[in-house]
């Protein structure tokens, strides 16, 4: 299938430039990974062909670094496996996240990627070999600000990019060198650890605003986004004023997992009521790991899944599902098969990756609790608020 065929398969409009943002989560990428084979099933070619530009973030950076140097996503997902089962190596026996980070090593790591994506290969080397343009977050601690290390080929066939000549090796490895799990690379740490983790928002302003002039126009733009499945973390107000162990472990674990998903919520919220109507075509596909999500996807026997902790899918809790963290590889069998059922919801509701996965601007997958009807009787007492306890 060409790729005119494949604009037609998927419903873009021809003349449109094409995006692919890939956000991180650590091992949970190989949820994205399942969505990406049965796009790339649906196009009938590789997504280095399917899109003129892939940008990613931590786990994301690396699925699009791999997509820059021309492996499809079958081909990424085999080396995937290899990586997340050689990557998550403890530093010591004594390693502790918060008593004597780093927890892991990256040494294999580095070994590994040097032998994957070459140990001198440039973005631009790479980029010129796919025709693809690259964007890759990196959150540089020293200078206070997100980097975005980009390649992008001029209409003349040259490329530019302040960081276009870096080792692809290196950006890979900073956007994942995520803090008290792996030791920073020098001044950067995880693209994801603020604002960025979903890379979209990053991807469009980088194309639109400071890549070539006149390759990318927002009104002429398809961005497709996929998330590696999130966390909504909901705690009993109880909780909140009184935390269950020690408060200060408690909010160090609470804001390094929020700031990225609230920043991700409000890019996605800005992209989709003020950019959409701008004639962006925006497709945004996420879940949350939680069991009312869950139970939107079709059930299916997970009796034979390493540590899946149920027989089937919609037996899973959501002390189990809020339970699956970045580095737990014991989790990684079960969030293949996630993403999987995933991928299936997207195929009936997501019209085959046609549409973005939204109703009113909320995520279909997403699950959202409120209690306006509570907020409202509370914060309007006065009795209430001279009662509660400072």
């Amino acid at each position: 299938m060409g790729k005119s065929e494949a604009f037609t398969k998927l419903q873009i409009t021809e003349g449109n430039k094409t995006v692919l943002c890939l956000d991180g989560g650590g091992i949970r990428g190989i949820l994205t990974i399942q969505l990406l084979k049965k796009l790339e099933e649906l196009a009938g070619m590789p997504c280095y062909e399917l899109f003129d530009m892939v940008a990613g973030t931590s786990t994301g950076g690396i699925i699009a670094g791999l997509v820059a140097c021309g492996k499809t996503a079958t081909e990424i997902e085999a080396l995937y496996k290899n990586l997340v089962n050689k990557v998550f190596e403890r530093r010591s026996l004594l390693a502790n996240q918060i008593i004597d980070p780093p927890l892991y090593s990256k040494k294999n790591y580095r070994t590994l990627l040097a032998t994957v994506v070459g140990k001198t290969t440039t973005l631009q080397t790479a980029c010129a070999e796919t025709g693809i343009d690259l964007v890759i977050t990196g959150k540089d601690v020293s200078a206070g600000e997100e980097t975005f290390f980009t390649c992008f080929k001029e209409t003349n066939g040259t490329f530019t990019g302040t960081y276009k000549d870096v080792l692809l090796r290196a950006v890979m490895e900073a956007t994942m060198s995520a803090p008290t799990y792996f030791t920073p690379l020098e001044r950067f740490v995880d693209g994801g650890t603020t604002t960025y983790n979903n890379p979209s928002l990053g991807a469009i302003i980088e194309g639109v605003h400071y890549g070539p002039e006149g390759k990318y126009a927002l009104d002429k733009l398809t961005v497709f986004s996929f998330g590696t499945g999130t966390t909504v973390r909901i705690v009993d107000p109880k909780y909140v004023v009184n935390p269950k162990g020690a408060d200060a472990l408690f909010w160090l674990k609470y804001i390094m997992s929020e700031s990225g998903q609230d920043a991700s919520d409000m890019q996605v919220d800005t992209i989709r009521r003020v950019m959409t109507p701008q004639g962006l075509d925006y497709r945004r596909f996420q879940l949350s790991l939680d069991e009312t999500a869950i139970k939107k996807l079709d059930n299916r026997d997970i009796s034979d899944v390493p540590h899946a902790g149920a027989d089937w899918l919609w037996d899973l809790t959501d002390k189990d599902l809020n339970g699956i963290a970045l580095d737990d590889v014991a989790k990684f069998d079960l969030m293949a098969v996630i993403g999987q059922a995933m991928t299936d919801y997207v195929m009936k509701h997501g019209g085959e990756f046609t549409k973005d996965l939204q109703e009113d601007g909320r995520d279909l997958l997403v699950t959202r609790t409120g209690d306006i009807d509570r907020i409202k009787a509370q914060m309007s007492s006065v009795k209430w608020l001279d009662g509660f306890e400072v």
